[in-house]
C-alpha cells in the first residue's frame, strides 16, 4: 500500500474538518495531535480551507493533512502548494483523478456502487471512499461490494461516530474511518479545543479498546509470590489462580514467580488489534522490544514496550 495510505491506516479514524476561520487552525491542530490523532482531513468547502491546511501544515510538521470535498484539479493544485499529503473526493471524477495519479498524488475518490468500484480499479486505485456510508448501507454494502473486488479497500465517511466506527474497524477491507464528532463545527466555533482534545482521545481509546487488563508484581520467588497472593484473596475475597510462571488474583494482579521485564513488575493494556495498536503508537514514536512478541495462530497477541513507566514495563495484550 501507498506510504501516505499506510499512514492513514494506522490512525484507524480520519477527523473531517470544517473551517469558517482560518484562525482556528492551529489550536485544532494542537488539540488532535495532543489527543493521539496526528492527522486531519480538511474539506475544501469553505474560503479558509486553503489558508487552514498552510497553516496546520507548517505548525504540526509531524501531522498528515489532508484536503477533503475537492472537486476539481485547480483545487488540487491549491491543497497540495498549501501542504496537503493527499485528496479526498465526494465521488470518482475520472479527470481530477487521473491529474493526481500523473502528477504522484494520493488520491481517495467516493463510490457507492460496483460501476465506481470498476472506474477506481481501472484507474489503478488501492483505496476508495465510501460515501456517505451510512446513507447506502453502511457496512453490509461494503462488505456486499468487497466480495467481488478483493483487492480494492475502503474509507468510508458519513454517518460513522462512536457508536459504530468499531464495528465498522472490524472488517479487514476498511482501512480507515472518516468522522467528525470530535471536531463538531459547534464545537471549533465556541473555541472548546480542551474538549475536542477530550473527544480525540476517547475516539483513539474506542478505536483501539485500550484497557487496563492487569497489573504484574515482580516477586523474588515462588514463595513470595504465593504469599502475596494469599494476602489479597484473604483480606479481599479475590480468587486465586496459580500458573506456569505466576499467581493472579481475581485476573487484576498478578504476581510473577520470579523478576521479568520491568525493575517493578509490568502493566498490561489491552487491545483489540494488538499489530494494529503497535503500528499506531509506533507513529507517535513508541519503539518496542520485538524480542517480547508473542503469536497465536500467526497473529500478534502480545508485545512489550521497550520504555518503562515508573519502573513498570508496559505490552499490549489482545482483548
Amino acid at each position: 500500500m501507498n506510504e501516505i495510505l499506510e499512514s492513514i491506516s494506522k490512525f484507524k479514524v480520519v477527523p473531517v474538518v470544517v473551517l469558517e476561520d482560518a484562525k482556528d487552525a492551529i489550536p485544532l491542530g494542537r488539540a488532535l495531535s495532543n489527543g493521539g490523532l496526528k492527522c486531519a482531513e480538511i474539506t475544501f468547502r469553505t474560503e479558509a480551507a486553503e489558508e487552514s491546511i498552510r497553516l496546520m501544515s507548517n505548525h504540526f510538521p509531524d501531522m498528515l493533512i489532508g484536503a477533503g470535498t475537492v472537486l476539481t484539479t485547480e483545487q488540487v493544485d491549491k491543497a497540495v502548494a498549501a501542504g496537503a499529503k493527499f485528496i479526498v473526493s465526494p465521488g470518482l471524477n475520472p479527470k481530477v483523478v487521473q491529474y493526481c495519479i500523473d502528477k504522484d498524488i494520493v488520491i481517495v475518490p467516493g463510490v457507492t456502487n460496483p460501476s465506481g468500484i470498476e472506474q477506481a480499479l481501472e484507474l489503478g486505485l488501492e483505496v476508495v471512499k465510501f460515501f456517505p456510508a451510512e446513507a447506502n448501507g453502511g457496512l453490509n454494502a461494503i462488505k456486499a461490494m468487497a466480495g467481488p473486488f478483493p483487492k480494492l479497500k475502503f474509507m468510508p465517511t458519513g454517518g460513522i461516530s462512536e457508536n459504530n466506527i468499531g464495528e465498522y474497524l472490524s472488517f479487514s477491507k476498511i482501512v480507515a474511518c472518516g468522522g467528525t464528532w470530535m471536531v463538531k463545527e459547534s464545537l471549533i466555533k465556541n473555541g472548546e479545543y480542551e474538549k475536542i482534545e477530550e473527544l480525540t482521545r476517547e475516539a483513539i481509546k474506542t478505536v483501539f479498546g485500550f484497557q487496563l487488563k492487569h497489573v504484574g508484581v515482580n516477586c523474588e520467588d515462588e514463595g513470595e509470590a504465593n504469599a502475596s497472593a494469599d494476602k489479597i484473596s484473604d483480606l479481599f475475597g479475590f480468587q486465586k489462580r496459580a500458573g506456569n510462571s505466576s499467581i493472579f488474583t481475581d485476573d487484576g494482579i498478578e504476581f510473577m514467580k520470579a523478576p521479568y521485564l520491568g525493575k517493578k513488575g509490568h502493566i498490561a493494556i489491552g487491545t483489540n488489534d494488538v499489530l494494529g495498536a503497535m503500528k499506531y503508537l509506533e507513529s507517535l514514536g513508541v519503539t518496542f522490544n520485538k524480542d517480547s512478541e508473542k503469536y497465536k495462530n500467526d497473529k500478534l497477541i502480545a508485545v512489550y514496550l521497550e520504555e518503562e513507566i515508573s519502573g513498570f514495563a508496559i505490552h499490549l495484550v489482545q482483548n
